[in-house]
Order: structure tokens, then sequence, then C-alpha cells
């Protein structure tokens, strides 16, 4: 058969490949766990649940707008009236299935061919993917584990080009759980709006910050609808990452560009999930903070853990569910690299860890953290003995 030119810019997912290969031994009955997939191990709050119920009893099963029900639209506005007093319209609002489709409808509506988009690395790992698909070029602003894997404006003067169109910011970010202040936003921000650079603002694990109060670029949204859009959803801080419920907040013609590319490929969002959702949303957050204080207790015991391990550098992470330790000084012949690291991992330890390289990183692995605070222990303990043993 003969494929579309774009597929050659596209790689499989790194993460979903590790585990593939882990539901695979699993099936062979090898017991194995898992540490590679960013799920949080909590159930969806029993409040969300019901509501997704109620909307079934009562037959909520037809069509909806594109961009969902305003109900929805109006609770997404609350979010930010609620956590960063910012006022917001529906009409500034759509509902995606997932982050992932805000991600890639808003860099296909913004990106031409050619486009340079200046993505800090580590980066999660769909992003180059989706800025090829989108007919843009990725560029890499490195940072490392050494400066807690921030980066300042002096980095992207470095890496600013006469074609740099736009910037992917991701705090707290996904693989290295890095969280920026407001002041280090607010530098990055600015400087990208003085060379007319747009930001796409990735806050999908925003409430689960452990040292400081959430920040977002919702602010600088206000003020400069053209030049922001900030994207979150409901996968992580709410436990829903299978009910699909993304959304961007963005100027109205920008959401309207978003819908008009939408509905020719997804339409709306599931009905069942959008009454769910609001829920979500408008609801209490005491559920939130209850597994944000799950995730500090198993931050604070993987990072001693692995504070143990001769050689291994790994920055705490100050938000998200993820560790990102540099494990380069424990390279040999026998295994060079981060994908070796891993599979010595997976075969010996009987853990499935991903590997830096799909970030950006071929320094590190990533582990998630979003599993039992005894699978949790047990797992770094095999893996220190199959690394150090």
């Amino acid at each position: 058969m003969k494929f579309a030119e774009r597929m050659k810019n596209i790689k499989p997912s790194a993460t979903m490949a590790m585990n593939t290969k882990t539901m695979e031994l699993k099936a062979q009955g090898v017991q194995v766990t898992s540490l590679a997939v960013g799920e949080p191990d909590a159930a969806a709050p029993l409040h969300i649940r019901e509501a997704a119920k109620k909307a079934i009893d009562e037959n909520f099963s037809k069509y909806t707008p594109v961009n969902s029900i305003l109900e929805l639209r109006q609770a997404v506005c609350h979010y930010f009236k609620r956590l960063h007093n910012v006022d917001a319209a529906p009409e500034n609002v759509i509902l995606t299935n997932g982050g992932k489709q805000s991600l890639v409808d808003t860099m296909l509506v913004l990106l031409n061919d050619g486009d340079d988009v200046l993505l800090p690395c580590p980066y999660w790992t769909s992003y180059p993917d989706m800025i090829r698909l989108a007919g843009g070029n990725p560029v890499l602003v490195p940072s490392t584990a050494a400066r807690a894997f921030h980066i300042d404006v002096s980095d992207l003067e470095k890496a600013v080009t006469p074609g740099t169109r736009m910037l992917i910011f991701n705090s707290p970010s996904n693989p290295t759980g890095a969280a920026y202040s407001q002041e280090e936003m607010d530098a990055v921000l600015e400087w990208c709006l003085a060379h007319d650079i747009f930001v796409i603002s990735d806050e999908m694990y925003s409430l689960l910050v452990y040292d400081s109060a959430p920040v977002s670029a919702a602010g600088w949204w206000a003020k400069h609808p053209e030049s922001v859009a900030v994207l979150n959803g409901l996968s992580k801080s709410f436990a829903m990452p299978g009910w699909r419920v993304g959304y961007t907040l963005a100027h109205a013609d920008l959401i309207k560009q978003c819908s008009k590319l939408q509905v020719q490929v997804t339409s709306h969002i599931c009905s069942i999930a959008q009454k769910a959702a609001v829920a979500a949303l408008d609801g209490p957050y005491d559920c939130v903070e209850e597994m944000r204080l799950s995730f500090l207790r198993r931050r604070d015991m993987a990072v001693a853990e692995i504070s143990t391990w001769p050689g291994v550098i790994c920055p705490k992470p100050a938000g998200a569910f993820y560790l990102f330790p540099d494990v380069s000084a424990l390279f040999t012949p026998k295994m060079p690299d981060s994908v070796a690291v891993c599979t010595h991992l997976l075969e010996k330890a009987r853990v499935a860890c991903v590997p830096g390289e799909a970030f950006g990183d071929p320094h590190c692995i990533r582990l998630s953290y979003a599993v039992s605070d005894d699978v949790l222990m047990d797992a770094l303990k095999r893996m220190k003995s199959a690394l150090f043993a």
C-alpha cells in the first residue's frame, strides 16, 4: 500500500508502546508493575459518575453543539473565575476529545507549512509529531536536570528563528514535573508577546502542584486574547482519562476556526461526558485535593528512595505525577542508553518505565507515581536491586 507522505513524520507513542509490551507480558502470566502510563489510580469522583448516570437515565444522547452545550462552556468559564479570577465568555471556549484534540486543533488552525515552533525540552512525547502534522518545525529549547528542567528567556533567545510562530509551554510538565512560578511564566509570556509569538499554554496538570498555588497563563489571555490560548482538561486533575474531556480557552475567532475544523473531524465530545464534566468543574474540589495530597506523599517517598541510588540525579518535581531521573551515570557498553535501561528494568525488575528518548532527553527515564504507595515502593526497590545488584 502507498501511504501519505505526512505519515513518515509521525512516530508511534513510546508510552503506549511500553504499555503494549507490559500488557503482552501480563497476558503471558508475567507479573509486571507499570510505571509507564500517566493515569491517576483514583476512581472518578462519585458526584461526577452520578451526573453521567443521570444523563443516561434522562436520555441525554442526542447531538449537541460542536463546541459543547452552553452549560459546560459556562462551567469552564466558572473554573477560570474560581481559580484565577479571570472573566471569560462561552464564545471563548470549545470542548474537545481530550487535551490532545485541543492541541492539534489549535496548531492546525494557526500554523502554516514551515512555521517554527519553540518546544522546551524535555517535552511531552506527542508535541513534535503534532507540530509536524500541522506543517510546523519543532525547534528544541533544551533544559537540564541541574536546572530542574526549567527554561528562561535567555534560552528562548538562543533558539528563536525568523520563522518562529509559536511556543508550546507546559507547566506542570510531562515528563519532568517541573512547574513554573507565576513570575517565571510571566517573563516567558512577556518575551513571546514582544516577539509576536503565539503561546499555547498546556495546563493539563495545573491543579496537581505541591509547593505553591496553581499558576496559569489565563491572565495573559485576558489581556492579549489574540496571542495566547490556554488548554486544559479533566483527565489528570479529576481522574477522568477515559472520559476524553479537554478544552481550549482562546479568542472567539480562534474558537470559531477550531469549531469549523472539529465539525469535519469528530463533531462534539460525548454528550454524557459533557454532563459529567459540568459536575466536575462546578462541583466541590475536595476530591482533587485528596488526590493531590496522595501524589505529594508518593512524590516525597519516591524521591527519598531514588536519592539512595548512586549516580542518579532526580530533581524533585513540583507538579504532575512523574519522576524524570537522569540515569546516564549507569550507562555501560551492555546498557548504553535509556532504552537499554528500561529494557533491563522490564526484564529483570518486571517494572515498566519509558525511556527519555521519547521526551527528547536520552539521559533520563520517566516513571509515574500515580499508583498506590505499596505498589510504588515495591517497584522502586525492585528497580534498585536490578540496577545495582
